[in-house]
């Protein structure tokens, strides 16, 4: 039996299979996702080409397909239009059969049309990588047993036609809205998986992308790693690759006196920051209430989770116990419904700027004389936000 150009040892496969199923993982994160379908960067035409050219041979995906699908899946995010949510079809659906729901919505014409503007439009996406997209999974399966042999050849081959099926379209779409860890209470149920994001380049950070999407840079704490973002760093230093825009930094200065139109701004800008500190403070409002209430630890676990989430978000059985303990708790029903108001400064709105720097100002008066030390606490910070 044909042994391949190449002779190596059980691990030899096992490492090359990583590295090639990994050069996959940084094309999708890379080139599809934050390149083409959130223009977080622009890419020279080398890497370009590269990364089109080692998707067609190892999975077969259209660019335009992929970046209208994953468009679609923001704009629609946790609703009955959105291609891959587990929140409305179930997880075990979306983890293990994810690839068909992905294949499923690629014959949406209107999907594509709709969401699949600016992708590669060239002679060779018209002429190879759209209408013979499956003829590069095929040169791969060829190239793989010539290289490595018929069994090791083909044992590589079936594992790069899963990996990213399975990692992308089932565990990021998956797990990726289900469970982990959320930086920023957005609007969907986004979670952060993992804080090294490595074996999926950088997309374990979910919860961070979707709070902002056209961030080429997906971590966000201290703690956390983005292999993506290095590999993109790489290909700047190289000339290669140009960053337009990572998620913004909060920036604190004095306290401020006056409550105008630039602190709305700052305010706005820093949304999502604002929010995290303050579901923070909530949290700790709960703490107490829940000591003075003698609710036990395991409910009150339970009721914390639930105070990040709008009530229309919550389960209907989990809106009468969050109901039920915000009637006992006067305090905590005050913080929760200032958050409602909170997010209105940001929300889409018919009022002047005027007159949302008047709804602020009278938010951190309500907040610094509501006789809640986390409330007065916050409102310094809410102050202290600058562009």
């Amino acid at each position: 039996m044909y042994s391949g150009i190449l002779d190596l040892p059980w691990w030899g496969y096992v490492l090359t299979t990583l590295v090639l199923t990994h050069i996959s993982i940084a094309s999708v994160t890379i080139f599809l996702h934050r390149h083409q379908a959130h223009r977080a960067l622009d890419l020279g035409s080398v890497p370009s080409h590269f990364f089109r050219f080692w998707l067609w041979l190892t999975t077969g995906m259209v660019t335009k397909e992929w970046a209208a699908i994953h468009r679609k899946h923001h704009a629609k995010c946790e609703t009955a239009e959105d291609p891959h949510s587990p929140q409305v079809l179930g997880i075990k659906r979306v983890l293990w059969t994810g690839v068909l729901l992905y294949v499923k919505e690629s014959r949406n014409k209107e999907t594509i049309q709709h969401y699949g503007h600016g992708t590669p439009d060239d002679w060779m996406e018209r002429k190879i990588y759209t209408p013979f997209n499956k003829l590069g999974i095929v040169f791969a399966f060829l190239i793989n047993i010539s290289i490595f042999g018929v069994w090791p050849g083909i044992l590589i081959w079936v594992v790069q036609m899963i990996w990213i099926p399975f990692w992308a379209a089932g565990v990021i779409n998956g797990i990726g809205h289900f469970w982990g860890y959320r930086n920023f209470a957005c609007a969907d149920a986004s979670t952060n998986i993992f804080p090294i994001g490595i074996l999926i380049g950088g997309e374990e950070l979910h919860n961070n992308h979707h709070t902002f999407p056209s961030s080429a840079k997906l971590s966000n704490k201290w703690y956390e790693f983005d292999i993506g973002w290095f590999y993109i760093r790489l290909l700047e230093m190289m000339g290669w690759a140009r960053v337009k825009k990572v998620a913004p930094t909060p920036r604190l200065a004095g306290v401020r006196q006056i409550i105008d139109v630039a602190m709305l701004q700052a305010v706005v800008t820093h949304r999502y920051d604002v929010l995290a500190r303050y579901l923070k403070h909530m949290q700790h409002v709960a703490s107490e209430e829940f000591v003075h209430l003698r609710v036990d630890a395991r409910e009150g676990r339970a009721i914390k989770a639930l105070l990040g989430k709008e009530m229309g978000m919550v389960p209907v059985a989990q809106q009468k116990r969050l109901a039920a303990l915000l009637d006992k708790s006067d305090r905590l029903a005050r913080v929760y419904e200032m958050r409602k108001d909170l997010e209105a400064l940001w929300a889409r709105s018919m009022a002047s700027h005027e007159q949302l720097a008047k709804q602020l100002e009278n938010w951190i008066t309500r907040a610094e004389q509501s006789g809640i030390h986390q409330m007065e606490a916050f409102s310094l910070r809410l102050r202290s936000y600058t562009v």
